[in-house]
C-alpha cells in the first residue's frame, strides 16, 4: 500500500523510564562502558565522526544526546541536520549518513532499498512527543478545539476566530472577529504526515484529504521545518500551525476533543494513546513499526501524538561506523538519554518492552 493510504504510524509505550546498557561494539568481551552507551565509570575507546540527518522535530533532544554522548566519548564527532523526516529517508537511503530520524516509518519501497544498502533495516522509536496545534491571537493563550473544528480550520474553511464552531466549545473565551491563517510545513514531513492521519482517523467528512507527508491544502501560509513553522504563527496575527510539542514555546495551545472532554498536550496524554496500539505485521526482525489508534475516545489520551524513529543498518562496511551507530543510538535509548531528551525536548521516556526490543535491535549491528 501507497503511504497516503494507510496508517503510518508509529508508537509505544511510554510508562517508565527504560534504562538500557548497551552491549559490546568491537567484540563480545568489550564491557559496557568501554562503548558509551549510557553507562558509567570506564574510559571511552571510541573515536571518529558520525553523521546522521532527518526529523526536525528530533532536533532539541539530538543536541541533548549529542553533547551527553560527547562527553561520555570526547573523541567522537556527531553530526545530526535536522532536514525533515523526508529528507532524513532520502539521505539514509542513498548512503549520505550513517543513521537518520523519521517520523514516519519507511514504507514497503523504501524498506526494500534499505535492504539493498545495509542489509536489514533497523527502525527502532526513540522519540517520543505529542504535537501541539499552536496559535497567535491576542489575549487567548488556550482553545478548545473539536477534531471536526480543526479539520475545517486547516481545511479553510472556518476562516474567523469568532466562528459558531470555535465558540460553541469556548464559552468564556472573548473570541475576536479576526481572520485565521493557517500555517503549514512546505518540506514533506512525518510532522505532516501524523496530523494529517489524525484528521483523517476522528474528522469524517470535515477533512476529505489523502494522508501524506506533503500538505494536501492548497493556500495558506507554508513554512520549512519546525523551526520554520513556529516562527510563522509567533510573527503572524490570527496564525495557527501545527509543531513539535517541544517547540510551542509561548505559543496558545488547543485542547483537542477526545470522547466527552477536551484534553492538552502532555507526555503522559500522548503514552496513554500508545496503550491501545498495535505493531505492524510483516516488518523485519529489528522493525519495530506500529499503528497508533487516532480515535480512542479513552479519557486522559492526546491523539495527535509524534513518534520517531532512529534508522540504522544492520551491516556497516568498516567497523568503526559499525561501532560508533551502535554506541549512539545505544545512548539514545538509555536511561541517560531518555532523561537528557526529557529534559530538553518534553518528550517521554521509553517503556521497558520497547527498552528490550530496541536492546535486541542494537545488539545486531555489525560490520560485515
Amino acid at each position: 500500500m501507497k503511504r497516503s493510504t494507510r496508517s503510518r504510524i508509529l508508537a509505544l509505550s511510554t510508562a517508565a523510564v527504560l534504562s538500557l546498557s548497551l552491549a559490546a561494539c568491537g567484540s563480545s568481551n568489550e564491557s559496557d562502558d568501554d562503548n558509551g552507551g549510557g553507562g558509567g565509570g570506564g574510559e571511552s575507546s571510541l573515536s571518529g565522526t558520525l553523521s546522521g540527518a532527518g526529523a526536525s522535530s528530533q532536533d532539541a533532544a539530538q543536541q541533548a544526546w549529542m553533547a551527553g554522548f560527547q562527553e561520555k566519548n570526547p573523541d567522537v564527532t556527531v553530526n545530526y541536520d535536522p532536514i525533515g523526516s523526508g529528507g532524513g529517508r532520502e539521505q539514509f537511503l542513498a548512503g549520505g549518513s550513517d543513521f537518520g530520524g523519521t517520523d514516519a516509518y519507511l514504507d514497503e519501497e523504501e524498506v526494500a532499498k534499505a535492504t539493498e544498502r545495509c542489509g536489514e533495516l533497523i527502525e527502532i522509536p526513540a522519540y517520543v512527543s505529542p504535537i501541539a496545534v499552536v496559535f497567535n491571537l491576542d489575549g487567548v493563550e488556550e482553545l478548545n478545539l473539536k477534531p471536526g473544528t480543526i479539520a475545517q480550520i486547516f481545511d479553510q474553511k472556518i476562516t474567523k476566530w469568532d466562528d459558531p464552531a470555535i465558540a460553541e466549545d469556548n464559552p468564556d473565551v472573548e473570541l475576536p472577529d479576526t481572520a485565521i491563517s493557517p500555517v503549514n510545513r512546505s518540506d514533506e514531513s512525518g510532522t505532516t504526515e501524523n496530523f494529517v492521519e489524525y484528521l483523517s482517523a476522528t474528522a469524517g467528512d470535515d477533512w476529505p484529504h489523502e494522508v501524506s507527508g506533503d500538505w494536501p491544502v492548497s493556500g495558506g501560509e507554508a513554512a520549512q521545518g519546525t523551526s520554520g513553522v513556529v516562527q510563522a504563527v509567533t510573527s503572524g496575527t490570527g496564525t495557527i500551525g501545527y509543531a513539535d510539542a517541544s517547540q510551542a514555546g509561548d505559543l496558545g495551545t488547543v485542547n483537542v476533543g477526545v470522547g466527552e472532554e477536551f484534553v492538552g498536550y502532555s507526555p503522559e496524554a500522548a503514552a496513554k494513546v500508545v496503550e491501545v496500539s498495535e505493531r505492524v505485521e510483516g516488518r523485519g526482525e529489528y522493525d519495530f513499526a506500529y499503528d497508533l489508534a487516532r480515535d480512542t475516545t479513552e479519557a486522559g489520551t492526546y491523539p495527535i501524538v509524534l513518534v520517531s524513529y532512529a534508522m540504522a543498518c544492520s551491516t556497516y562496511e568498516d567497523e568503526q561506523t559499525a561501532e560508533l551507530v551502535q554506541a549512539y543510538l545505544g545512548y539514545m535509548v538509555s536511561e541517560d538519554g531518555q532523561a537528557a531528551a526529557a529534559e530538553a525536548a518534553g518528550s517521554a521516556p521509553l517503556s521497558d518492552t520497547l527498552r528490550e526490543q530496541a536492546e535486541g535491535a542494537i545488539e545486531a549491528i555489525s560490520a560485515g
